[in-house]
């Protein structure tokens, strides 16, 4: 998807419609869809402005929490995603796993993926321990 028009060209129909055109004409002469120019001259009469809305840029509610989220992390560095969700929600901080983890992401912090286990010793290969071919001769 493209972004939007340039606020220059959006001016230029703006004018050429104040000057006696009619919105069709504008679009014609500029290159651009009647419904565009329909709607930038409609939203110019309104409010005045030529320029482009914004796009995008909704926050996450957990900015809001953002302190007390950083230390959590300060805390607890072994937690999960899982487990600080949990931990959050006691702390009546409402969040998901993705939206916890793009909050992360934002901020640049990793966290673990896999909740602390006991492992197993090293497993060493003794001299009578089997090979992987069973035709091999033990010398």
């Amino acid at each position: 998807m493209r972004g939007p028009y340039p606020g220059e060209l959006r001016v230029r129909v703006i004018r050429f419609v104040e000057g006696g055109a009619s919105r069709r004409e504008a679009a014609e002469q500029y290159d651009v869809s009647v419904s565009s120019a329909i709607r930038w001259v409609q939203c110019f009469r309104e409010d005045g402005t030529a320029e482009p809305t914004p796009r995008g840029g909704s926050t996450s509610p957990l900015e809001e929490h953002a302190e007390q989220i950083l230390a959590l992390i300060g805390e607890q560095p072994d937690l999960t995603l899982r487990e600080m969700v949990s931990a959050l929600h006691k702390r009546r901080v409402l969040g998901s796993r993705s939206a916890l983890s793009r909050f992360f992401a934002r901020h640049g912090i990793t966290v673990k993926k896999k909740p602390a286990s006991r492992r197993a010793g090293a497993s060493r290969r003794g001299s009578g321990a089997p090979t992987l071919d069973p035709r091999a001769r033990v010398a």
